[in-house]
C-alpha cells in the first residue's frame, strides 16, 4: 500500500545510487541503495505519483531485476556512536532500532529523531552533558533499559513515572549525575530490577522504595544519605552498594517528636482514609491531600500517620535486605540507620520498653 502512505523521501544521495523511503504503515525505512541513477529517480518519481493517487498505468516504471540476497540490507537493529564525529546530523536513525547507543557526544538535550524510534529496547545516552529529560521518552512504549550515567540531570521528570514505563523498564543508570532528590512517584516503575543511583547528590532515598518488589540490585554509593527511608525494610535485593554515604549515628532515646494532641479532625480522617483503604483521587480530593495520603507513614503497629507522628533511627543490618552488601564504610560495616514512625505515645512506649529490655 503506497497511497498516502509515505511520510517521507529522502533524496540527498540520489545522484549516488541511494535513498530512502519513509513508510507510515508499518513505520519502516526502506533504503535502496547501489541502484542505477536513471532507474532510481524513475522509481522515486513513480513512488510519489503513486502516494498521490495516480493511475498505476501512467506511471514510469521500467521493468525491475530481482535483487540478489546479498544486495538486500537486513533491517537495522543496533547501532553504536561513541563520538561527536560519527553523531548523524543530516541522516536519520533507522525506525527499526531496537538498541542504540550515543555516547561521548557532547549532546545537551535528547535527540527528537531518538524519542520516535518506537521498537526502542535499550538507550544508552551516557557521557553527554543533558540536563533534562523530556516527558516523551515515556512514549517509547518498548524501553527496557535506559542509561543517562555522567550527564548533568539535576531532576527526574515526574512524567516518566506515571507513563508506560511503568510496565516496560527495568534497567535504570541515574549515576554521576547532580540529582539531589528523586520524586514521590518514582516508585510507580514497579518493573524496575536494577537501579544505579551512584555518585549524585541525594538526600534521601525515594520515600515508597518498598514498592519496588521486582528490584534485585541498588547502588547509591557516594551520595549525602543521612538514613534510609522505613520501607527500605520491604526490599528484597541480590545486591547493594551504598558505599560513602554521611550515615548519621542512630539513637532511639532522642525521638523527633510532630504528634499533635488531640489529634487533627484532618489527621483522623487521612489515618482512617488510609487504614481502612478507603478510595480516593483528585476527583474527589484536592490535589494536595492526595499527594499527602500518598506519603503516608506507616507505624510499627500497621497504623498510618500523616503529619502527627514520633520518628526515630534504628540501626539495621543491611543484610536483611539484601544478599551480598558493599560495606557501607571503611571500618567494614553493613548496618545504616533507618527511620520508624510511630502513631502515638502508647506504640513508642512498647518499642522503648523492648529496646531497653534487649540492650541490657
Amino acid at each position: 500500500q503506497v497511497h498516502e502512505n509515505v511520510e517521507r523521501l529522502f533524496t540527498r544521495f540520489v545522484e549516488e545510487g541511494k535513498a530512502t523511503v519513509r513508510l507510515r504503515e508499518p513505520a519502516v525505512d526502506l533504503r535502496l541503495s547501489k541502484a542505477d541513477v536513471s532507474n532510481l529517480k524513475n522509481f522515486l518519481s513513480a513512488v510519489r505519483l503513486a502516494n498521490q493517487g495516480a493511475d498505476i498505468g501512467a506511471l514510469p516504471l521500467s521493468p525491475l531485476v530481482p535483487a540478489k540476497t546479498s544486495d538486500v540490507e537486513k533491517p537495522k537493529t543496533k547501532m553504536i556512536i561513541t563520538s561527536r564525529r560519527d553523531y548523524p546530523l543530516t541522516k536519520s536513525f533507522p525506525y527499526s532500532l531496537e538498541h542504540l547507543q550515543a555516547s561521548y557526544c557532547k549532546l545537551a538535550r535528547i535527540d527528537t529523531r531518538v524519542l520516535s524510534l518506537k521498537k526502542l529496547r535499550k538507550l544508552d545516552l551516557s557521557h553527554n552533558h543533558i540536563k533534562q529529560l523530556p516527558a516523551t521518552i515515556g512514549d517509547l512504549i518498548c524501553l527496557q533499559e535506559l542509561n543517562l550515567h555522567n550527564n548533568h540531570l539535576e531532576s527526574f521528570n515526574v512524567a516518566l513515572c506515571n507513563s508506560t514505563l511503568q510496565k516496560s523498564l527495568q534497567f535504570l543508570d541515574l549515576s554521576q549525575n547532580k540529582i539531589k532528590a528523586l520524586p514521590i512517584q518514582f516508585c510507580q516503575l514497579r518493573e524496575l530490577v536494577n537501579l544505579k543511583l551512584d555518585d549524585n547528590e541525594l538526600i534521601r532515598l525515594p520515600f515508597k522504595i518498598g514498592q519496588l518488589s521486582h528490584l534485585r540490585f541498588l547502588s547509591a554509593a557516594r551520595n549525602k544519605l543521612p538514613f534510609l527511608p522505613s520501607e527500605f525494610r520491604k526490599l528484597s535485593l541480590e545486591n547493594l552498594d551504598l558505599f560513602g554515604n554521611p550515615f548519621e549515628q542512630s539513637n532511639p532515646l532522642v525521638p523527633n517528636i510532630q504528634l499533635k494532641i488531640p489529634l487533627t479532625l484532618l489527621e483522623c480522617a487521612a489515618r482512617a482514609t488510609v487504614n481502612y483503604r478507603i478510595p480516593y483521587g483528585c476527583h474527589l480530593l484536592p490535589s494536595h491531600l492526595c499527594e499527602d495520603l500518598q506519603v503516608a507513614k506507616t507505624c510499627q503497629c500497621g497504623s498510618a500517620c500523616l503529619s502527627s507522628f514520633i520518628q526515630i533511627t534504628v540501626t539495621m543490618n543491611l543484610h536483611h535486605v539484601a544478599h551480598t552488601v558493599v560495606l557501607v564504610d571503611n571500618m567494614g560495616g553493613t548496618e545504616a540507620p533507618v527511620i520508624c514512625y510511630f502513631c502515638s505515645l502508647d506504640c513508642y512506649s512498647q518499642f522503648l520498653d523492648r529496646y531497653l529490655q534487649s540492650n541490657g
